[in-house]
Order: C-alpha cells, then structure tokens, then sequence
C-alpha cells in the first residue's frame, strides 16, 4: 500500500481520550443549544415564499438590490430576504418570504416596481410599462425595449405546504440514512462498533447544524445533501479505522498489548490514508466553496465542516467510545475450544 506518510511510532490517541470526549460533548451541547435557541435559518424552499430573477440593462449591482428590497421592510421579515447573482452580472434573483394579506403577484409587482425606480431607466422603458398595463389581450403587450430597461424574466412561488413537505421528506431521508448505517455497523462487526459509529456521525451532522444556526447560514436542500453527504463520508472513514481495529486484534503480533495500544496502533496506520484522503477531497470542496458561486457556496460549506469534524470523530470520539463501550479481546476473538470439549 502506498504510504506518503509514515509514522515510525504509534501515537497514543487513546491516552486523550477522555479529553477529546469532554471537547466533543461540550461542542455538541453548543450545537444544540443553539439549534434550539435560535433555531435554523430555513430557505423559501422550506418555508415557502416568493422568487424573482431579474436582468439588469448593465452590471447589476447585488448590494444595492439588496439594500433597497431589505429596506422595504416587508412583513417585518427584512432578514428574510436572500438576494443573489445568477448565472451573468446581469442577471440577479430575489427570494422573499411570504407577506400576510399579501399575494405572491401582488409582492412581486411591489418588489418590482421599487427597484425600478430605483434603476433610474431612461423614460421610454416606463412609457412602454405604462402602455403595457391598458392593455387587455396579452398579445398585444410591447417588449420593453432590449438592454435598457429591468426585465422581470421569471416569478416562482412556493407554498408553505410545500415547504413541509420537504421538511418532512428531508428528516425520513435523515433518519433512514441513520438506521441503515446502524444496520450495516452491528452486521459487519458488533454493536460497540455500530453505536460508537453512529454517536460520531450523529455528532459531526449536529455540529454542522450547530455552525448554521449560530450564524444563521440558509439552510436549503443542498445544504441538506451535504449533511446526508458528509453521514456516508464520516462512516468510510470509521469504517476503515474499524476494519484495522479488527485485523489488529487477530494478529499474533499484538496479543502482548492492550486495547488502547492496538487502537492507537489502527489509528496510526491508517494516517498515511487519512490525510491523502481528506486533503484531496477537501482541494475539491475548497474550489466549488470559493468558486462555485452562491448555488454551492452553503452546500461546500456544509461539505467543509463535515470533513474537518469527521477526521475528528472517526479518531477522537468513536474510538475511545469503543473503549468506553467495554470492547475486549474477548468480545473480538472467541475463543477456542479444545476438541474433547467440542465432543462433549
């Protein structure tokens, strides 16, 4: 096997266990302390709400598009508002929370004609608007005139209904995704691993959860994807610290030591792969987080926590978990028994 890193000598993770135990219980309090408190900052795609994508005669200026529709003050939910480039400097798209005794067309037309005005467009494009609205055949209306004027392109609405159900559908994928990794820990190996396993991983998608209601990040269905992303690439690497764990025990080079000694062992073998893996990975996440534009920008961010957490649980907390757990040589090798036994 390929080792880039070696080390000549095993580290002694397991004699920080009960430290990085406490860190990790106290970092997880916080996460729920928080996630409790001040609760996650849900998209319009979970809450429901307005959408409009907006293209500006110029380069439009995202600040003050954002400063103008925040300042409107709508509903008294201005922090709700999500302002972002699309796909060109021209192009800009406009998320608003839903507005009580307010309908989606009649927000949107508000929204819109306020950045209008404040556009400061040449006087033909508001003749062509004013013309527009006296019209009753829609075949009739008058395209404003190209690349000077605001162009409304596109109005979405999603219902709140909607936005439950995708909440309800995002915690099933959740929770599924949970007992299938509990399922297939316990078969592979034993319950000490499957719980210790699952505790770690739970730990990284709280702690991740943690981070976006502190800074009150969008949570949106990327995000969510990235937190089912990093449960699967949290348990590969548990996987694999487990898999040596397991060798160790039943070589007959390490029958001298102790538990935490062949533990330590595992953990450092597997470094050398650790840390190419994560490194590579992380070079990739690195480029959609600060190139990716807005669309990957939560999802990579999501990415980014579970992979540094990750490193963290699958060495420092499901580890010495196994240990506090009670594992054994003897619930890992069975042992023998003598054959006038077995006739017996």
């Amino acid at each position: 096997m390929l080792e880039l890193f070696h080390f000549k000598k095993d580290i002694p993770f397991m004699s920080y266990g009960k430290l990085t135990t406490t860190i990790s219980l106290v970092t997880f309090l916080l996460a729920v302390f928080f996630l409790v408190t001040r609760g996650l900052n849900l998209s319009i795609e979970f809450t429901g709400g307005t959408v409009l994508e907006l293209r500006y005669p110029t380069v439009a200026n995202v600040e003050s598009v954002r400063h103008t529709v925040e300042a409107m003050n709508l509903g008294g939910q201005h922090k709700e508002v999500q302002v972002q480039a699309l796909g060109n400097t021209r192009e800009v798209m406009v998320r608003l929370p839903t507005v009580r005794g307010m309908s989606s067309a009649d927000l949107s037309n508000k929204v819109y004609a306020e950045l209008v005005a404040k556009a400061g467009e040449p006087a033909e494009c508001l003749a062509v608007r004013q013309a527009n609205q006296a019209v009753t055949d829609p075949s009739l209306v008058k395209p404003l005139p190209e690349n000077r004027c605001v162009e409304l392109r596109k109005v979405d609405f999603v219902g709140p209904s909607v936005g439950d159900e995708l909440v309800e559908h995002g915690l099933t994928a959740l929770l599924l995704t949970v007992l299938f990794i509990i399922v297939y820990l316990a078969f592979r190996f034993e319950w000490r691993f499957a719980l210790s396993a699952i505790i770690a991983n739970l730990h990284d998608v709280v702690i991740i959860l943690g981070f976006f209601a502190f800074f009150r990040w969008e949570f949106n269905l990327a995000v969510l994807a990235g937190v089912l992303a990093v449960l699967g690439y949290s348990v590969n690497e548990s996987v694999v610290v487990f898999d040596r764990i397991r060798e160790n025990f039943r070589k007959g080079a390490m029958r001298g030591r102790s538990v935490p000694e062949i533990i330590d062992n595992a953990i450092t073998t597997t470094m050398s792969r650790t840390i190419i893996t994560h490194t590579s990975t992380e070079m990739m996440v690195l480029a959609m987080l600060l190139f990716g534009g807005p669309a990957l920008h939560n999802f990579a961010l999501a990415l980014t926590i579970g992979i540094v957490f990750g490193i963290y649980s699958s060495v420092l907390v499901a580890s010495p978990l196994l240990l506090l757990f009670g594992l054994t040589r003897e619930s890992m090798v069975k042992p023998i028994k003598n054959k006038e036994e077995a006739v017996v």
